[in-house]
């Protein structure tokens, strides 16, 4: 309740503007589906992954940094970073590991003898898209940890694509496929109050004060 409370005055200096945009943009917010990249070495790969999962609804990323620790380039993100929840592993073991704990498939984004194309991708079951390196792709560990495997159908001389524009294909199609069902695939009203606090905090100038005066009136 005091979460509550303190988020309905942290709102009073927000325009009403921004509050309908927070609302429309948690509306689309899921995370039936989040995406893993592991040890990407272009960080502007990585920036460009985290702008993709903004931009479809995607409200975490898992972030493998066991050999390339890399800070996300701001100017790709665009600040996409502020309003996506990054989450940080140091091994392959403890993400996919956390990725399990909370209902989630793994499903290794490179050619397999087992893959399934993107345009038969089951979308029912919640699922955490893994994006490899540029040179050497997806590491052993995670290919024997894949629980399926998923390829974009291509046609031309070149057999692979960018990571980000890999990302952005597949986010792009399983999410607009996702809405178009009955899957329950939304935030939960908590959740959404969380990040509305998040984003307040994100965004009001002062923040800490501000909510110090709240709780010295109460």
């Amino acid at each position: 309740m005091t979460d509550l409370k303190l988020l309905e005055y942290l709102e009073t200096y927000l325009t009403d503007r921004r509050k309908e945009r927070f609302h429309n943009v948690l509306s689309q917010r899921t995370k039936h589906f989040t995406v893993a990249t592991e040890d990407v070495y272009q960080l502007h790969n990585t920036s460009a992954v985290i702008r993709s999962c903004d931009v479809f609804g995607i409200q975490e990323i898992n972030i493998i940094e066991e050999r390339n620790l890399r800070k996300i380039d701001r100017e790709i993100a665009m600040g996409s970073q502020k309003w996506v929840d990054i989450n940080r592993f140091h091994s392959v073991k403890d993400a996919i590991s956390d990725l399990r704990e909370k209902g989630y498939q793994i499903v290794a984004t490179t050619p397999h003898r087992e893959d399934t194309l993107l345009h038969d991708f089951d979308i029912t079951k919640k699922s955490c898209f893994v994006f490899g390196t540029e040179s050497e792709g997806l590491s052993d560990e995670v290919i024997e940890a894949a629980d399926s495997f998923l390829k974009i159908p291509m046609v031309g001389f070149t057999e692979s694509l960018n990571i980000s524009v890999s990302a952005a294909i597949i986010l792009q199609h399983v999410t607009t496929k996702l809405r178009q069902s009955n899957i329950d695939w939304q935030l939960t009203e908590k959740e959404k109050i969380d990040k509305r606090l998040d984003w307040c905090k994100k965004t009001i100038k002062s923040y800490d004060k501000i909510v110090e005066r709240f709780y010295a009136a109460q």
